[in-house]
């Protein structure tokens, strides 16, 4: 009768949390009402964005091989889904040259059809991933590998301004650094002042000015003017040129039902990706800005719907963009209006004002990008970090250095997997056994005599774990001319299998040379592994004890003595009730 009740509330309970999970990843009204009162700086900020947005979205469009029109549809579509629905304030989001580079080989083996369909289904993934609540894993993503991470990408987005600061439209490489060491190559053979300058000077003034002029949109000045004199001069620099004049119709004919088994995946990798970049570029933009703190689960649930949508118009699928997201937080951006800013002028960009855009020297958005990349590094932090520890300055270090020469998702890879061994490796020197006195002051002098001739007792700080338990067989093995080990177990932090089993071995060892092994302390979530690996289970029953405290323990060590020594054995009725196992 009394679980009658159960079936009847659990159902009510699980869609009334389905239901606050729902409302917690949705748009609320106080993101936008501070913003919309005074919008002037998120206007700003968003159009300079935009400006700075543009050629990336073509450019990248145009390396997946879907073109120019693919990638400013995503930079519109998805731009605009993710700031309204997306976790961080201040991210902006379309296409980016981490993406691009894993979809160039889905284009050529499946097509551009393909490469819409992946998108789709990485955008499913991503909404899954969002109310399974993976977004929060981001949270123990270790401080050296963000920082080594944001200024690896620093260091990757001004490689990618070399050709056109130098004024290289052909520059060759599959690597960043590789383009534009070809870059420099080619421009050391034909070398021009002008385009180098250009870029130079805006991001001096950009750098200079943002400091002294800080209400003033410097960057949009500096395009402007450099951008008129190119005109009025008709200097020789190259431009943004012509772009597309409009976004195409949603469609789902790129979708064969016959192909989602193979596209799935590619599609898990984009989604991966996706979520990846997205966090660790919202997580870059928390550092950046002053007291803001993004949702990571409601940023894959934005990010998820936008790679949804931005395929049914034609879009490449995108993640959270670092490069725009940091001139969007440095160019004074306080809400996520700035990112539906950028994403609405390059909408009216390709409607309205794609002959203007079009006289743009690319060598002036270079020169933008340059700037922004200086000032995305915090210099405070590195040092702060490099200071703190060595093995901080080497997670901080192999990140960065992977970052540059290889790709971002191999970079925070290896970023975590260094972390995590050189923090075993930490725990495991910290974890010790150490030989302790007894603590025993009830008894008379003759008994403390016996105990300290018969008795010794350890104890295990720490966590007894694969990297450390090995040193604790070693130690205990060489136990001598005793009668029982009493092992302090109340400080231990962890126990898993590989210690378990450890213990079990040394605890074997010992008993059979007929030392006794009393268990003290040991916390009950710890007594688990213990009781599945054996460690409470042998032939010799009354050789193991466990007891809740040591002064337990030595009564009965006391107890065994006495029987010991009086030529009696204890039998297995006479050990005391307290010997069993915590649950």
């Amino acid at each position: 009768m009394t679980e009658s009740p159960t079936p009847k509330l659990a159902p009510a309970t699980a869609l009334h949390r389905a239901g606050q999970s729902i409302r917690e990843l949705l748009p609320r009204w106080s993101e936008w009402s501070t913003s919309l009162r005074a919008p002037g700086a998120d206007l700003l900020a968003g159009l300079i964005v935009a400006l700075v947005a543009l050629p990336l979205a073509l450019g990248f469009g145009i390396s997946t091989g879907l073109g120019a029109a693919a990638g400013l549809t995503t930079a519109v579509i998805a731009g605009a889904v993710a700031a309204v629905f997306g976790g961080s304030r201040f991210q902006v989001s379309g296409p980016t040259g981490a993406m691009t580079v894993v979809l160039v080989p889905i284009v050529h083996e499946f097509g551009g059809s393909g490469v819409l369909a992946v998108g789709l289904i990485a955008g499913i993934v991503l909404l899954i991933l969002a109310f399974a609540g993976v977004g929060r894993a981001v949270r123990f993503m270790p401080a050296p590998v963000i920082e080594g991470f944001t200024a690896g990408i620093a260091v990757v987005i001004a490689l990618q301004q070399v050709p056109a600061a130098l004024g290289i439209a052909d520059a060759q490489g599959d690597k960043v650094w590789r383009s534009a060491a070809d870059a420099v190559v080619k421009f050391v053979d034909h070398p021009s002042i002008l385009t180098p300058a250009t870029a130079l000077v805006v991001a001096f003034v950009i750098l200079v000015g943002g400091r002294s002029l800080p209400k003033v949109p410097i960057s949009l000045v500096a395009v402007a003017i450099v951008t008129l004199a190119a005109k009025l001069l008709h200097l020789d620099m190259a431009r943004i040129g012509e772009i597309p004049s409009g976004i195409a119709a949603p469609t789902l004919n790129f979708l064969h039902l016959e192909d989602l088994t193979s596209l799935l995946a590619p599609a898990l990798a984009v989604a991966a990706l996706a979520a990846l970049e997205s966090l660790l570029s919202a997580t870059a933009a928390d550092s950046m800005g002053v007291g803001t703190r993004h949702n990571p689960d409601r940023e894959l649930f934005g990010q998820g719907l936008a790679n949804i949508v931005a395929p049914l118009f034609g879009g490449v699928p995108a993640t959270g963009a670092i490069a725009r997201t940091a001139v969007n937080v440095r160019s004074g951006a306080r809400s996520r209006l700035a990112a539906l800013t950028h994403a609405v002028i390059l909408a009216a960009i390709v409607y309205l004002g794609s002959t203007l855009v079009a006289e743009i020297p690319l060598a002036a958005l270079a020169g933008v990008l340059l700037a922004t990349t200086v000032r995305m590094v915090e210099t405070a932090s590195i040092i702060a970090i490099a200071r703190a520890t060595r093995a901080d300055t080497a997670v901080m270090g192999a990140t960065f250095l992977v970052t540059v020469a290889l790709d971002l998702v191999t970079a925070v890879a290896v970023g975590v997997a260094f972390a995590a061994i050189l923090a075993l490796r930490a725990i495991a020197k910290s974890a010790k056994i150490e030989q302790v006195p007894l603590d025993d002051e009830g008894h008379q002098s003759e008994e403390h005599e016996l105990l300290r001739q018969h008795i010794v007792a350890y104890r295990i700080d720490g966590a007894l774990f694969f990297a450390a338990a090995h040193r604790f067989l070693l130690e205990l093995a060489e136990v001598s001319d005793v009668h029982v080990v009493i092992l302090r177990m109340s400080r231990v932090t962890a126990i898993d299998a590989t210690g378990a089993i450890v213990l079990k071995d040394a605890i074997d060892k010992l008993e059979r040379r007929h030392i006794t092994v009393l268990i003290s302390g040991l916390k009950p979530e710890h007594s688990r592994p213990l009781q599945a690996l054996g460690v409470f289970t042998t032939s010799d029953s009354e050789r193991r004890h466990f007891f809740e405290d040591t002064p337990h323990a030595i009564e009965h060590a006391r107890t065994l003595l006495e029987e010991r020594s009086l030529g009696r054995s204890t039998t297995k009725d006479e050990t005391p009730s307290v010997n069993t196992i915590p649950t």
